[in-house]
């Protein structure tokens, strides 16, 4: 049973994969005996089904993050935990800029959710984020990081401390996974069935999936995208214009793809920018391959490490489309093996996590 406090800070519940590694930690610590806390800046979101029923939410209700800098000063200096964590660059910038108004004493741990070098040039605010990474990163108590690369970047483009970089893998909850996977769904018919999940935005890619299916030799194969946001009609329009409409699905969100993963014969991770792709992890744990592009974030790291096959790495469009011919229905409809590594199973993870907790003085 841990004797140390940690606090979560999470802008909300959303359905994204920074969110559900912060609650998978959590409810792996809470389940240890953990005292845990999350902090949220807005409580709505479908993810909160997730968290026990006795873990303290505190919701500041705000609708900016410039509005909610005094009330995060009290509510950190009231919970006064040993360890305070967050996944999300603009926070952890706030956090750390904070510092010298909370506890001494208390940790902080950053983890970074996307790769610097892809994901800032395409922030908006990309200058200030830049500055914020560069003067207040290096006073974190330790950097979480997802990959190699990102531990790279770090060092060589922010010159954060080697000593600060720590690799910590995506925590997968398999079991939970596979339990709501092993009802396997998937499209009818003869064809591929590809499938592909995420916020319907530019760094998803979702734009040049659709031009990719569209050249794929098999014309009776689908495919199933899962998810929303704000391209969703652009992207309907853009299927109809490419003349697949009546081969790719929208499916919006769903509380859960995995069954609709499991059954599907590929995943197809299109992203711009990822740190780690928790979603193409969670394919790989219902047992389904993974084409991923190379800007995927940490995805060469999990290709390293999984099965040959498992996971496939492409840089150009014309790879990608010739990734896509390659694959072959599944022989079985029912749920196949896992192929995720073991580093990224949840109790592995969590090992390692209540590990770094353990070293804090």
């Amino acid at each position: 049973m841990g004797d140390r406090s940690i606090l979560f800070i999470l802008p909300s519940f959303s359905a994204g994969g920074a969110e559900r590694v912060a609650l998978n930690l959590l409810v792996g610590l809470y389940n240890l005996g953990y005292s845990v806390n999350l902090l949220v800046f807005d409580d709505k979101g479908p993810l909160s089904s997730m968290l026990p029923s006795d873990v303290k939410v505190h919701n500041l209700k705000a609708v900016s993050l410039t509005r909610s800098i005094l009330p995060l000063i009290r509510k950190i200096r009231l919970i006064h935990p040993d360890l305070v964590f967050s996944t999300f660059g603009y926070i952890n910038i706030a956090l750390l800029f904070l510092r010298p108004f909370l506890q001494r004493d208390v940790h902080i741990w950053i983890r970074e959710a996307n790769l610097p070098s892809l994901s800032l040039p395409n922030n908006k605010n990309y200058y200030l984020m830049w500055v914020g990474y560069f003067l207040f990163y290096r006073s974190a108590d330790r950097i979480l990081c997802t990959s190699k690369k990102m531990q790279t970047e770090f060092f060589q483009n922010f010159h954060i401390p080697i000593s600060k970089l720590y690799l910590l893998p995506n925590p997968i909850n398999e079991k939970l996974v596979r339990s709501k996977a092993i009802n396997t769904m998937r499209d009818s018919g003869n064809g591929i069935c590809y499938i592909a999940a995420g916020r319907l935005t530019y760094q998803k890619g979702f734009d040049r999936l659709l031009q990719w299916f569209s050249k794929v030799d098999d014309n009776k194969s689908k495919l199933r995208i899962f998810g929303k946001g704000e391209l969703e009609e652009k992207l309907k329009r853009k299927t109809k214009e490419l003349g697949i409409d009546n081969r790719v699905y929208f499916s919006g969100y769903n509380d859960n793809p995995w069954s609709w993963i499991a059954g599907s014969d590929v995943y197809l991770l299109s992203s711009r920018w990822e740190g780690m792709p928790n979603i193409a992890l969670e394919a790989l744990a219902c047992g389904t391959p993974v084409i991923a592009t190379a800007a995927s974030g940490g995805i060469s790291d999990v290709k390293a490490q999984s099965k040959p096959g498992s996971v496939i790495v492409v840089s150009t469009e014309r790879e990608f489309i010739k990734a896509m011919n390659n694959i072959h229905s599944k022989p079985s409809k029912s749920l196949s093996k896992s192929l995720l590594p073991k580093n990224y199973k949840l109790n592995n993870v969590i090992d390692l996590f209540t590990l770094w907790i353990d070293e804090i003085n």
